[in-house]
């Protein structure tokens, strides 16, 4: 489980493109994701996360900016984010150095 600490990053081996509002990630290489699925999308609370997450910021920082910007209690954003961002994590989607 990811902590607060944690900087995730896009994997190298996936492509992300946001076509119509709607972010679309394409694995490109073989045990990226899930064998049942080719691409994935995120809705707009995923989207408001994944625009968040570019190596540089914790995931702290970016509960504390997702907190300010829906004024919402960070305790709730924070088990939205770190369950989100564990998904990824374990689909090899995101990365952490």
């Amino acid at each position: 489980m990811s902590d607060l600490d944690t900087v995730p990053r896009l994997s190298p081996d996936v492509v992300a493109r946001d076509i119509e509002g709607e972010i679309i990630i394409v694995p490109l290489a073989a045990g990226i994701g899930d064998m049942e699925d080719e691409l994935y999308t995120l809705n707009e609370t995923g989207r408001a996360v994944w625009d968040r997450l570019d190596g540089r910021r914790t995931l702290g920082e970016v509960v504390k900016e997702l907190a300010a910007e829906y004024d919402a209690a960070e305790d709730v954003l924070r088990e939205d984010v770190v369950g989100l961002v564990d998904e990824l994590l374990k689909r090899k989607i995101l990365v952490v150095d």
